[in-house]
Order: structure tokens, then C-alpha cells, then sequence
């Protein structure tokens, strides 16, 4: 968590967001999205495009909207909230 909301460095926050996206295990999309719920715009943003650079590009990028998919229905209201959103990312990036 410490890296993806790093205030003085958002490149460890975009290479720490694609790393985990390229796991893509729910736990690890759970640090994500647990993030995405604290973050500010700029920080969420930062986020976003490491989730995107995991997913671009690969023929084999694990499948980050089934993950959220059952991460949505997480016991931790910020988990579900941040998954919603990574949901919502994984949509735009297949346009």
C-alpha cells in the first residue's frame, strides 16, 4: 500500500499498480483496489495507467475483470468500491 500511495514518487505508484496487474491473483488486485478507494484523482490516475500498461500488449495479461468481478462482492467496503473502479478501467482500456 506504502508504494501505490507513494505522495513523493508517482512513478512507484504507476510501476507498483502494473506490477500487481500483472500478477492479477485477487489479492494482489485487492492491494490495487484497496488503494484506488484511499487515493486522490492524481494518485488514482497514476494507478490507472499502470493497470492499463499491465493490460496492453500482452497476449496473456490475466484477467483483471474477473478478478474485480469477485472482489466487488469483497467483506471490505473499500475493496468493493476500488474493484468497481478497476472494473470500470479494464472496460475502457478493451475500447
Amino acid at each position: 500500500m506504502g508504494l501505490l500511495l507513494d505522495s513523493a514518487d508517482t512513478a512507484v505508484t504507476r510501476q507498483t499498480a502494473e506490477a500487481l496487474a500483472r500478477v492479477g491473483t485477487v489479492a494482489a488486485v485487492r492491494l490495487i483496489a484497496l488503494a484506488v478507494a484511499e487515493a486522490g484523482d492524481s494518485h488514482a490516475d497514476w494507478m490507472q495507467t499502470g493497470v492499463h500498461d499491465a493490460l496492453a500488449g500482452r497476449d496473456s495479461e490475466p484477467d483483471i475483470a474477473v478478478v474485480c468481478g469477485q472482489l466487488v462482492r469483497d467483506p471490505e467496503a473499500a475493496a468493493r468500491r476500488g474493484a468497481a473502479e478497476i472494473l470500470a478501467w479494464t472496460e475502457d482500456a478493451r475500447r
